[in-house]
């Protein structure tokens, strides 16, 4: 797998609840358009574990089968209207890409 991740965090005016709801409501039904999108997880995140992690609402993990098939999708119509959606709401993000490897198969 090769994927998306980003953590975001909600713009100031927002509450979290309002954020998480958008990003899992109408900001998903874009994102699930994306070609190519394997498999999608999101984690709501309700709790920090030290002070310097604090601040943050959510992390989204979208999956791929390769590195081109990501590249794909962010140059696709589908990507294009995610990015305009979220427009100038003013939250912010960290957005990585990368190799998966399971450490542990649980």
């Amino acid at each position: 797998m090769y994927n998306l991740v980003l953590l975001a965090a909600r713009p100031p005016e927002w509450t979290h609840e309002r954020f998480i709801t958008w990003w899992r409501g109408e900001h998903a039904e874009l994102a699930l358009a994306l070609p190519g999108l394997r498999s999608w997880r999101h984690t709501d995140i309700d709790t920090a574990l030290e002070p310097r992690s604090e601040g943050w609402d959510g992390v989204s993990v979208l999956c791929f089968d390769t590195a081109e098939d990501l590249r794909g999708a962010l140059d696709s119509p589908e990507w294009a209207a995610a990015v305009a959606q979220v427009g100038d709401m003013r939250g912010r993000r960290i957005a990585v890409m990368g190799g998966e490897l399971e450490m542990y198969p649980g």
